[in-house]
């Protein structure tokens, strides 16, 4: 029996339509935040976990809700509180008074888009649940180690400025995080924009079309897989994560986890862009969202309110972005 014919490959023209057309859906739900959204969706494409980082109200549990229902995802919440415990993110195994037997549990964590909401309200003991999850896309518990669905990411929001029974995220746990995203208040005509659709449909959310399937996201991923980046954006990205353990403001730079994470992230802002190859714009777009929770600032920084996104943006202005021969036929 003859076997069926292969399905054409998607192209990066293809995949960054309708990667495309799952930004303006989500948008009609999340107004104003264009930024924010599109690096959340570029953390989709090229399969890694997103920190949103920033004050109560912003719209943090929104967002990861609205990508979930446009994308088709299977979507669990976790609600972090200090009495969290490791299980509760994990599952865990049970007796079975039927059987005898210890039966597991899955927890939360078993899902396609986990929402970690206010991760910094547990322990480190709860955070560290997730490491391997997020690192290695399974957990082990009890000894037996379990898969994860395919696609898995988590999206993690934290309050910047509680100190008040929290715990910060250790660096060891932020490198897990492919970047941050801060979404920030809304412009005067954005949030009002925002308060006459709220009347206007006469109900708290707007409802979101599916537009795709887990299916979709793990073949988006592959073309992101496929997406050519030159020696000289490889070293320009070299440079960029060098530059950060150098900085005199600077006591850890960022480890080649996130170079890692930089040229990946520009590969699939390239797919977004309808492109199957990378210029330098795209690396040097994402180099703070990439970097900045990756580095850590000398004690005195923080008397002077320095921030790192702040010395991110001086490392970007200061080292050189190479000139490749695409760079001029395409616009970024």
């Amino acid at each position: 029996m003859t076997p069926p014919p292969t399905p054409p490959s998607l192209t990066s023209r293809q995949a960054g339509e309708q990667a495309a057309a799952v930004l303006r859906e989500v948008g009609r739900a999340v107004v104003g935040k264009a930024d924010a959204l599109e690096l959340v969706l570029l953390g989709v494409l090229a399969g890694g976990h997103v920190l949103v980082e920033d004050l109560p109200g912003l719209g943090k549990t929104l967002l990861a809700r609205s990508f979930a229902t446009t994308l088709g995802l299977d979507f669990r919440r976790i609600q972090f509180t200090p009495d969290l415990l490791p299980s509760d993110v994990t599952g865990a195994s049970l007796y079975d008074q039927r059987t005898g037997e210890m039966v597991f549990h899955p927890g939360p964590v078993f899902t396609h888009l986990l929402l970690a909401d206010e991760i910094n309200r547990t322990p480190p003991k709860t955070q560290a649940a997730l490491l391997e999850a997020m690192a290695e896309t399974q957990v082990t518990v009890d000894g037996a180690t379990r898969p994860l669905a395919d696609p898995f990411m988590v999206i993690a929001t934290a309050n910047p400025v509680e100190y008040e029974g929290t715990y910060s995220l250790p660096e060891a746990q932020l490198d897990r995080f492919q970047l941050r995203v801060r979404m920030g208040y809304l412009s005067s005509r954005d949030e009002l924009s925002m308060l006459r659709t709220r009347i206007d449909r006469a109900a708290p959310e707007a409802v979101l079309d599916r537009l795709a399937s887990p299916a979709d996201v793990v073949a988006w991923r592959a073309v992101v897989e496929r997406v050519e980046i030159d020696d000289d954006l490889l070293a320009y990205a070299v440079a960029l994560v060098g530059a950060t353990r150098e900085h005199p403001h600077i006591s850890i730079g960022a480890s080649p986890r996130g170079g890692l994470a930089l040229v990946q992230l520009a590969r699939a802002r390239a797919v977004l862009k309808g492109r199957d190859f990378v210029v330098p714009e795209d690396v040097k777009a994402l180099a703070v969202p990439a970097l900045a929770h990756r580095v850590s600032l000398r004690p005195e920084l923080w008397v002077r309110e320095v921030s790192t996104d702040e010395v991110l943006r001086e490392i970007v202005d200061s080292v050189g972005t190479p000139s490749t021969r695409r760079t001029a036929a395409v616009p970024s």
